[in-house]
């Protein structure tokens, strides 16, 4: 009986370590290859890894509305809530693609209407321009 008890007692320490270390800070790039179908999120450094190594895999969209410049390396600008144009201008459903807008409000209603019409790889810059700019990096304007 005791030893039964000592190995549960082990397992649950090892779980109990598992589960409350810490999680590691930064977010894998997304594989342009795999199909989420799900909303997904992306940090501003998944973003940089994506801009400066990956940048012709995946199609950025800034889908803020008014124009509050954006992140160099953006393949298009479009307002969040003009889903017809955004579906005109993106490549095919299954392609890539990168929303964001400057908070995150505007480019997660947009990356869930995409979902809702059958795109299935779409990804959300969490905080947005707000979030890049806070991280030390810069916006260009170009209007």
């Amino acid at each position: 009986m005791t030893r039964s008890v000592s190995v549960v007692t082990i397992m649950i320490l090892m779980l109990l370590a598992v589960a409350c270390s810490p999680a590691s800070s930064s977010q894998p790039v997304p594989s342009p290859q795999y199909p989420v179908g799900t909303y997904q999120t992306l940090t501003v450094d998944a973003l940089a890894d994506i801009l400066a190594n990956h940048l012709q895999e995946y199609t950025i969209v800034n889908v803020h509305i008014p124009y509050a410049g954006e992140i160099e390396g953006t393949s298009a600008k479009i307002p969040y809530n003009d889903i017809n144009t955004l579906m005109t201008t993106l490549p095919d459903k299954n392609a890539p693609i990168i929303l964001y807008c400057r908070s995150g409000r505007m480019s997660k209603e947009a990356s869930l209407a995409l979902l809702e019409q059958g795109y299935t790889r779409i990804w959300d810059v969490e905080g947005g321009m707000d979030a890049w700019v806070e991280s030390s990096r810069s916006l260009i304007y170009k209007e």
